[in-house]
């Protein structure tokens, strides 16, 4: 690669990327911070750019019969090597398209108090950590920098998207690609208890996968052997630093406090932990090519 980050014009700025222009093409850059609540922490997660881009470039290169996705190439810039993708421009869609197969987090809070998940009926006496009888969609706004997302249901989503039938069809894929995942992360020990997608439309108006794929950032990661329904799970993700940040009292706005050198370390680990077990490879390993742990 024979330019350099400082040659491109920068497209945008998210909660953990950046996103350059290069030719007729996107430069997507996964940085160390992270974002908990939707607030960006102070204390940026070592090594976390990297993990996200190889745990998403697996997922890219293996669920490719399932529906297209955005990525290009790992060929970029030396500085960014290892923690970026060269993508295709996509019209984004402006949802979050959340999958759920286990109950968690805002999902129990929300079959709490109206015993259904984003107008999704759910059985009662459900308990928290609970396998859910299929995966549900319970989709979500896009929020922005500096706001929350909200969980809103298909209805509303149809309102957003404009097109009932692309929709039905967000959904279809969304479950597809979720339950993919949960069977592949189950043969390795792992719960996928929720995760989220994001698609857009390409020149041809066909859907395409973008953004992250599966990772922690997107993911609930739990050990299966330690898997007990009714209590919240250990896991492989940044529910870790969620933990932390409620224990001290944080009330979620911003700014988010520093991160003690243990909770950046074990967060760390987790993430490695993750991308290890479902890659078969160690962060410092190209997955797209995994060699056996």
């Amino acid at each position: 690669m024979d330019y350099s980050i400082e040659d491109l014009n920068l497209h945008s700025s998210g909660k953990v990327r950046e996103i350059y222009e290069i030719d007729d093409d996107l430069l997507l850059v996964a940085s160390d911070r992270i974002s908990i609540y939707d607030v960006i922490m102070p204390t940026e997660i070592p090594g976390k750019g990297e993990v996200l881009t190889r745990m998403s470039n697996f997922w890219f290169d293996t669920t490719g019969q399932i529906v297209p996705n955005h990525f290009l190439s790992s060929d970029v810039p030396d500085e960014v090597a290892g923690r970026a993708v060269r993508v295709r421009k996509l019209k984004m869609y402006p949802i979050e398209c959340v999958v759920r197969g286990y109950l968690s987090g805002s999902g129990w809070k929300e079959y709490r108090e109206t015993g259904s998940v984003c107008g999704v009926g759910l059985p009662e006496g459900l308990t928290e950590s609970d396998r859910l009888p299929r995966p549900i969609f319970t989709p979500a706004t896009k929020a922005e920098l500096g706001d929350h997302d909200e969980n809103i249901d298909f209805e509303r989503a149809v309102e957003l998207i404009g097109d009932r039938d692309l929709m039905e069809e967000l959904r279809r894929v969304s479950i597809e690609l979720y339950e993919h995942g949960a069977n592949h992360a189950a043969e390795r020990g792992i719960i996928l208890a929720d995760t989220k997608f994001e698609f857009g439309r390409d020149a041809t108006g066909g859907i395409v996968l973008g953004d992250e794929v599966m990772t922690p950032d997107s993911s609930r990661f739990w050990p299966a052997d330690e898997w007990v329904p009714g209590r919240p799970q250990p896991s492989f993700d940044k529910q870790f630093v969620r933990d932390w940040l409620d224990q001290r009292g944080w009330d979620h706005s911003p700014p988010g406090p520093e991160l003690p050198a243990e909770v950046v370390a074990g967060t760390r680990d987790r993430y490695n932990e993750a991308h290890a077990r479902i890659t078969g490879a160690t962060p410092a390993t190209d997955s797209r090519n995994p060699q056996p742990r």
